[in-house]
């Protein structure tokens, strides 16, 4: 490191004794060219970020058909459970997910025929029949407690999750009032499934 700086040091020293020698025109021009390179080697500003383009919103017909599979889908699960569960907190769980989310799958099917809407496929949908696939998978290959507690610790995880989608997607995207209405007064009940499920949670332990 000392040599280098000697080196440097060195070709300063040279370079300026030369300058010294050269004539006034001569300074002028290095001078004035030294301003072009400036100029010329000047580090551009950065460019601007590109703007995140906001996600597309839900449109109604997209929000039945996740309304429809969230609440299928926990059916399916309770019905899995009545099968494979001898645990009777369970099993009275599983029964009132069954009825409770077929009488929500009830009301929304009967209120997509009043307003002639026809539910639509989209990524939520698909991310969460891709999720009960995961889930069943897991469910086949448990049994007896392990089972029980594998049922149970995925009903509080789907019902948050559900809880979630409701609040912050459905609700604020749902353009038609009676189906914004049916969203918000399945919310207590999902909570209140919430709740039962963490109590079984919590016995089970």
């Amino acid at each position: 490191m000392k040599n280098v700086t000697k080196l440097v040091t060195i070709s300063l020293l040279a370079s300026t004794l030369l300058l010294a020698s050269n004539s006034c025109k001569k300074s002028g021009e290095q001078a004035a060219n030294t301003e072009t390179t400036t100029e010329t080697t000047a580090t551009p500003e950065p460019a601007a970020p590109a703007p995140t383009p906001e996600p597309a919103k839900l449109t109604d017909p997209e929000i039945a058909s996740i309304a429809v599979t969230a609440n299928q889908i926990d059916v399916n699960y309770a019905e899995i459970a009545l099968k494979k569960s001898t645990n009777k907190a369970v099993t009275d769980f599983a029964k009132t997910m069954a009825k409770d989310h077929k009488a929500v799958i009830d009301q929304a099917v009967a209120l997509v025929k009043k307003l002639n809407v026809t539910p639509q496929d989209n990524p939520t949908t698909q991310s969460l029949l891709k999720g009960e696939a995961d889930v069943k998978a897991k469910f086949e290959t448990k049994s007896g407690a392990d089972f029980d507690k594998a049922y149970v610790d995925n009903e509080v995880e789907y019902h948050k999750a559900v809880i979630s989608v409701v609040e912050k997607d459905l609700v604020p995207n749902a353009t038609n009032p009676e189906l914004k209405a049916l969203l918000e007064s399945a919310l207590p009940l999902f909570k209140e499934h919430l709740a039962h499920a963490e109590m079984v949670q919590k016995n089970m332990k």
